[in-house]
């Protein structure tokens, strides 16, 4: 009998947990893997919506936890969190020994990941790689491809990308997003079967769902995390000014994240008139969050939720700012800055044309089994030869 091929996937924020959540599952159903399951940074943490409980109650088994957060939401603590990270994940890999390690996406914490399986000699492979972006994301993701010994991307573009950066063609594969799995599980059940007040709690206005509402989710962008709060102030002004039911969740664990969070809790203490009509949330499960979007009226912030997942479930989306800038985006989305009127405008807009046709961008709903079956079929190899 064929030895299994462990496979560590390492989850280190919560918007990652969707972005993987049925490879995960392809790969812990598949004869010829076991998964090795670690998860670290804010993924852990309840105050950013700790990811970890849905994890496990998704009945996925955790290998390792490790706590790597450095206080401080600042570009300093942002650097000496992927330190510690590295130093942890090398322990982690020693110990558990995998035969490959998966890392997801771009965030900062990826970055431990990618140096300390590169280090180690363990075959890494990059789940969403060569896309484009405008903040630090760009050059973790970038970095990581340059780290990485399989590249499994999200669309046709960023398969382009990564090979134009001297990765061999054999090595670049086409899987699309595992988030749109889940997206289009939403599009044949598409209807609000729950209550979030009572599932997820939350803290703010009690409002009604039903003549339609509004969802934001705004991050602090990383070069510009000392206008975090003026950014997310326009944008309370501009939802304030609609005024319509809003569900609005809180930003990740990002340099400037205090900045956003002092600018809404201060909204919610000095206005609460303003605020009636708006609830509070830290985190959802994945598919609950995406049928929340799917029967919403539009999105509003800088989450990549806007660009993919939003697009194939045909949603409307005003993208604020520059931390999407370059994306691949449908025609579901508006841009526009980081301005009070010029939101509002944009909301309006997409509120008078209602929802868009889905478009598959990012995959048409079978990236998990694509990224297994990618995984086993390869001969995992550290020996790079470049395509310059």
């Amino acid at each position: 009998m064929n030895k299994k091929r462990k496979i560590a996937v390492v989850i280190t924020a919560r918007p990652s947990y969707s972005r993987i959540k049925t490879a995960l599952q392809a790969i812990k159903d598949h004869p010829g893997l076991e998964l090795q399951l670690v998860v670290a940074a804010s993924a852990l943490l309840n105050r950013y919506g700790s990811a970890v409980k849905y994890i496990e109650k998704d009945g996925f088994e955790i290998e390792a936890k490790v706590f790597n957060v450095l206080e401080g939401e600042n570009l300093t603590a942002a650097a000496k969190t992927t330190g510690i990270g590295i130093l942890e994940l090398s322990t982690v890999f020693e110990n558990i020994k995998p035969d490959v390690v998966v890392t997801v996406a771009d965030r900062f914490e990826t970055m431990a990941t990618a140096i300390a399986a590169s280090y180690m000699n363990i075959p890494l492979v990059h789940i969403q790689g060569g896309e484009v972006t405008g903040n630090i994301d760009e050059k973790v993701r970038h970095a990581i491809t340059k780290l990485s010994d399989l590249h499994l991307v999200a669309s046709p573009k960023a398969l382009e990308r990564v090979i134009k950066m001297g990765e061999k063609p054999e090595t670049v594969i086409l899987t699309g997003c595992p988030s749109n799995d889940l997206a289009n599980e939403v599009l044949k059940n598409p209807s609000l079967d729950f209550d979030p007040f009572v599932k997820y709690g939350g803290v703010g206005a009690d409002v009604n769902l039903e003549d339609g509402y509004l969802v934001v989710m705004q991050h602090p962008v990383t070069n510009e995390y000392e206008l975090s709060r003026n950014h997310i102030e326009e944008t309370i002004k501009a939802v304030s000014k609609i005024n319509m039911p809003t569900l609005w969740f809180w930003p990740n664990v990002d340099a400037g994240a205090d900045g956003t969070s002092k600018g809404l809790r201060i909204f919610r203490e000095n206005k609460p008139e303003s605020a009636k009509k708006i609830h509070f949330f830290k985190n959802m499960e994945p598919d609950d969050f995406l049928k929340l979007l799917k029967n919403s009226k539009c999105l509003i912030g800088n989450s990549s939720v806007g660009i993919r997942e939003c697009g194939f479930l045909g949603v409307p989306v005003v993208n604020i700012g520059t931390r999407q800038q370059g994306r691949e985006r449908s025609k579901n989305v508006i841009d526009c800055g980081y301005n009070e009127e010029e939101i509002a405008q944009s909301i309006n807009s997409h509120l008078e044309h209602g929802n868009y046709t889905s478009d598959p961008i990012y995959g048409n709903g079978d990236a998990g089994l694509k990224i297994a079956d990618a995984i086993l079929a390869w001969n995992p190899t550290i020996n790079k030869i470049l395509n310059y």
